[in-house]
C-alpha cells in the first residue's frame, strides 16, 4: 500500500466516524458535516505542503505547486451527503486526488503543472434543489436568481443565508467569480463509486465515462380533484385526483417502452407519490395528490420529445378525469459528452498497469457535466462498488480504489493529457 493509499484509507474511516448520523452519514450541503469534511482533508493537504485556497462560495482547492504553475489539472468531487448516506460517494473522488498527491511528494516527484485537489459545495440536489451548485458556482456560472430563490430543505433558509453563515462571499457568486478561467484548466478528472451494478457484473475494477446522461425535472406536480364519499359517489361524478396521478404514471412508463422499443435512452422515476395525511381518509375519493417526476437521458432530443409527451398527457389524462394537473417548477442539466482524448490517456494508462476497464456512460448526474459543458477537457473515473449509493451500503473495495488511483496516476504522466490544454480534448 503506497502513502496516499494508506492515508485514504485512514481518511475514510476517519470521515465516516466524524460525520456519522446512524444507519450511514450526512453531511448537509453548506452544514456542518460538509464543512468537517473540507476541513478534514484540508488539514492533510496542507500536511504534505499543498496550498489551499477558497473561492467564494466555498468551493476548496488544494493545490500541490507544479513545474508549470501557470496551468492546473483538477482532481476531485463533492463532500456532501445524501441524509444516511454511504461513506464513499463523492468523498472518493476527494481522496484520490489527496493520495495522488501524498505519492507524489513521497516519491520526490514534482507534477508537470499545478495539481489540485477540488472538494465542491452542494453536489447533492436534496438540499438545495438546484443542479450542480458546487462546479456552477466555481465555473461562475450559477444563475444569480438562485441565491435568494433557492431554500434548504431542512430548515428553509436560503443559499445566500448559508453562504454568509460559514463566512462566504455570496455577492462574489453573484458576479460570477471563480479562481480558474477554464482556460486555465488542463483537464478536470472527476473519480467516483460507480452507483450501478455494470462493473460488478462485469467483474472489472474501473469504469471510464463517455457521457452523463442529462435530466429533466418536475419537483412540484399537483393534481386537484375533489374529495368525496367513497361509497355515496358515483363514479361518472369523481374527480379523483389518486386516478389522475395513476394515469400519469402509467402513461410515462407506457412511453418509456415506446423509447426502448425504438432505441432511446430514457430512464422514468417517480420518487414521490403522496396524498395529503391531513386530509386523506380510508373512506374518501382522493382530492389532491403530489407527484414528483425526474427523467434522464442521453438524448437532448429524446429528452425534448418526452416533456411534449408529458405535458400531452398531463392536459388530456385532466380533461378524461375531470382534475387539473399542474407541473409546477421545472429544472434541467443537458446530455453532456465528455473527452474522448482524456479518455484514451487514461485506458492506456489502465492498459499499462494491467487495470481491467469498461466504457460506460453515467446513469446519474456529476459536477463533471458542468466542467464539460464549459469546454473544460473532462474525464470521469468509476471506481467499482456494490449495493448502489446513496445509502449506508456503499461497498468501494481498497483494491479498487488503489487501481483506479495507479490509473489516473499513469495518465498525470502522459504527455498527451497536458500537450495543449484543449487539444487533449480533441
Amino acid at each position: 500500500m503506497s502513502a496516499g493509499s494508506d492515508l485514504a484509507r485512514r481518511l475514510f474511516k476517519t470521515l465516516a466516524d466524524l460525520t456519522a448520523d446512524p444507519p450511514g452519514v450526512t453531511r448537509v450541503a453548506y452544514g456542518a458535516g460538509e464543512q468537517a469534511a473540507h476541513d478534514l482533508v484540508a488539514e492533510a493537504a496542507l500536511a504534505h505542503g499543498a496550498e489551499r485556497r477558497v473561492d467564494a462560495a466555498g468551493n476548496q482547492y488544494l493545490i500541490l505547486p507544479g513545474q508549470d504553475r501557470s496551468r492546473v489539472v483538477l482532481i476531485g468531487s463533492h463532500l456532501d451527503s445524501v441524509p444516511h448516506g454511504g461513506d464513499y460517494d463523492g468523498v472518493a473522488g476527494v481522496l484520490l486526488g489527496l493520495a495522488l498527491q501524498a505519492d507524489l511528494v513521497a516519491e520526490g516527484r514534482t507534477p508537470p503543472c499545478d495539481l489540485a485537489v477540488l472538494c465542491l459545495r452542494a453536489e447533492e440536489s436534496c438540499w438545495f434543489p438546484h443542479s450542480y451548485i458546487g462546479s456552477r458556482t466555481a465555473l461562475g456560472l450559477l444563475d444569480p436568481g438562485v441565491l435568494d430563490g433557492v431554500k434548504r430543505s431542512d430548515d428553509g433558509q436560503t443559499l445566500a443565508e448559508h453562504m454568509r453563515r460559514l463566512g462566504l462571499d455570496p455577492e462574489g457568486v453573484r458576479a460570477g467569480r471563480r479562481l480558474y478561467e477554464p482556460a486555465r484548466i488542463a483537464a478536470f478528472i472527476e473519480p467516483h463509486i460507480e452507483q450501478a451494478p455494470a462493473l460488478l457484473d462485469a467483474g472489472v475494477p474501473v469504469g471510464l465515462v463517455t457521457a452523463i446522461r442529462g435530466s429533466v425535472r418536475f419537483r412540484e406536480i399537483s393534481i386537484g380533484g375533489e374529495y368525496a364519499h367513497s361509497g355515496a359517489t358515483p363514479r361518472a361524478l369523481r374527480r379523483d385526483a389518486g386516478l389522475a396521478g395513476a394515469r400519469l404514471v402509467t402513461a410515462m412508463h407506457e412511453m418509456w417502452d415506446r423509447f426502448e422499443a425504438d432505441g432511446l435512452d430514457l430512464t422514468v422515476t417517480f420518487g414521490e407519490i403522496a396524498t395529503d395525511p391531513a386530509q386523506h381518509g380510508f373512506s374518501k375519493v382522493p382530492g389532491a395528490l403530489h407527484l414528483c417526476l425526474d427523467m434522464r437521458s442521453a438524448d437532448g432530443g429524446a429528452l425534448r420529445r418526452a416533456e411534449t409527451e408529458l405535458r400531452d398527457a398531463a392536459g388530456r389524462i385532466a380533461a378524461e378525469t375531470g382534475t387539473t394537473i399542474r407541473l409546477g417548477p421545472r429544472t434541467d442539466s443537458a446530455p453532456t459528452e465528455l473527452s474522448e482524448g482524456l479518455r484514451a490517456c487514461l485506458a492506456d494508462a489502465a492498459a499499462a498497469r494491467g487495470v481491467p476497464v469498461l466504457a460506460l456512460p453515467s446513469g446519474a448526474g456529476h459536477d463533471a457535466a458542468t466542467y464539460a459543458g464549459a469546454g473544460v477537457p473532462t474525464a470521469m473515473v468509476f471506481i467499482r462498488n456494490r449495493n448502489g449509493s446513496h445509502n449506508p451500503d456503499e461497498a468501494m473495495e481498497q483494491a479498487d480504489f488503489e487501481a483506479a488511483l495507479s490509473v489516473v496516476a499513469a495518465a498525470l504522466a502522459d504527455p498527451r493529457l497536458l500537450a495543449d490544454g484543449r487539444a487533449a480534448a480533441a
